[in-house]
């Protein structure tokens, strides 16, 4: 980032409480195989500079992407006049307790830079996972993708406000569908883009990427002469990454202050959980441990600052079943008056910061996973999201899941195709029984969770062990 912001704050001039820049440079590159042939290869960058400004105790936005002091002049005096306009219909007076002072430096982890591999080595890989993924005829579809981003946020600020945060990024998917008459299976690799880290070029070792391949093409196939999931009630066992939709979904959404405040009832809807209800409200099961860590390396929603200049640190949402804090910046918890985290995230330069999940983790018990499956008499173990469904308050789901296998007697045996099963949010975290140990967690994200109006999806990372519930209602693809 060679623009020099700290000079264009300085040449500033506006009766304002406080100003903030924010730069963003972000370049993405995106390579996308189909039946072993290229339908994307790609490069794309964005970049620009959003201003935001604190005056009459209301904040202003404003933003552009030409790096030069006159624009960012001009978008200063549209976010100081947006502010004080604002100001005549505040419903909160905010200040400078919103908008810390934050000095620090963020570097994304990872073990091979970008040029470890040429853009030949990467299609070429990706070439071999389609060839890998059909293992018979009855495959009638491979994809894989890959998707590198690169990310440089600067923030400097007129109360001395100055932060530099790097990020490299990872996300990859592959998958194959099978088909064999009318029956029409997918699988994938952990579900989609499911598999989405703060890291390198290490992400593509081949070994691994091609073993992974191998199984997905595999299982889709078997999913085929699979039996439908019966419709009945029984304990649930839940692989990590469809834990991470579970989290998503019936955790963190709720949790967001600014959506139980009402702020985003009109697009991404409410929530059932009330102010009143943190210190409170029993959430789960004693067995259930939720964190908010964003200092998790590697994991993908990890940062030293928000965008507000808030230090990231780890806080724990749920404790033994009991919900403690919610997913709300420091205008949130000025309003609310609940504490919260540091959520305060915008998708780009062009976006103002709202609360957003970052890593929204379940923390492991102590449960081997054979021991787990050995204390089932009946049962059905589920893994990878495929489908999703909850109503706008976060209460009522239902998930479905791209493969399973039937527990009986202590034992995992036949396979079950199209898995499903339903829940009420409260309810079903009261019916964890049994939490896998630090051996049975994954950690994996979603590079698309959607909120905000403009729409802003945002990274998001969870890290989970295998769950088990009890009395928990499933059924199949006819149902």
């Amino acid at each position: 980032m060679h623009f020099d912001l700290q000079k264009s704050l300085n040449a500033l001039d506006l009766p304002a409480d406080w100003i903030g820049l924010r730069q963003v440079s972000e370049t993405a590159t995106t390579r996308y195989v189909r039946d072993g042939k290229p339908q994307a290869n790609g490069r794309s960058k964005t970049q620009g500079v959003m201003v935001e400004v604190l005056a009459n105790g209301q904040f202003g936005y404003g933003a552009t992407n030409r790096l030069e002091p006159e624009s960012i002049r001009l978008a200063a005096e549209m976010a100081y006049q947006q502010a004080t306009t604002a100001s005549q219909w505040g419903i909160h007076k905010f200040n400078l307790a919103q908008r810390p002072v934050a000095v620090g430096q963020y570097y994304s982890p990872f073990l091979k830079p970008l040029s470890a591999l040429s853009v030949q080595d990467i299609n070429s890989l990706l070439f071999k996972v389609c060839e890998t993924l059909k293992v018979s005829d009855k495959i009638v579809k491979t994809t894989a993708l890959a998707q590198i981003t690169e990310t440089e946020v600067q923030f400097v600020s007129t109360n001395g406000s100055d932060v530099y945060q790097q990020f490299l990024v990872v996300t990859t998917d592959y998958a194959a569908t099978a088909q064999d008459g009318h029956v029409i299976q997918k699988r994938s690799d952990n579900g989609m883009v499911a598999r989405c880290y703060q890291a390198g070029m290490e992400v593509f070792d081949e070994h691994s990427v091609l073993n992974r391949a191998l199984r997905v093409g595999e299982q889709a196939i078997e999913l085929l002469s699979a039996e439908e999931c019966p419709t009945t009630t029984t304990t649930l066992v839940l692989a990590p990454d469809q834990m991470l939709l579970q989290i998503h979904e019936s955790i963190g959404h709720p949790l967001e202050i600014d959506r139980i405040l009402g702020d985003e009832r009109n697009y991404a809807g409410s929530s059932f959980v009330k102010l009143s209800d943190f210190g409170h409200l029993v959430y789960g099961s004693p067995l259930m441990n939720v964190t908010f860590d964003p200092t998790v390396p590697g994991e993908f929603a990890s940062y030293a600052f928000d965008d507000a200049g808030t230090p990231a640190t780890r806080e724990y949402l749920i404790k033994e079943g009991l919900l403690l804090r919610g997913l709300g910046s420091l205008e949130s918890q000025a309003r609310a008056k609940v504490p919260g985290v540091a959520n305060f995230r915008a998708s780009s330069w062009n976006r103002a910061p709202i609360d957003r999940m970052a890593n929204i983790n379940l923390e492991p018990g102590t449960a081997a996973f054979d021991d787990m499956i050995g204390s089932i008499e009946h049962g059905i173990y589920m893994e990878s999201n495929r489908s999703w469904s909850i109503d706008d308050y976060r209460n009522k789901f239902q998930f479905g899941c791209e493969y399973a296998k039937l527990i009986e007697n202590g034992k995992l045996t036949n396979t079950l195709k199209n898995p499903n099963y339903r829940g009420v949010t409260n309810q079903f975290w009261r019916s964890l029984c049994q939490i896998g140990n630090a051996s049975t967690v994954e950690v994996y994200g979603s590079p698309y969770c959607g909120k905000g109006e403009p729409n802003q999806a945002i990274r998001v990372g969870h890290a989970s062990p295998v769950c088990v519930f009890k009395d928990i209602e499933v059924f199949g693809g006819a149902a």
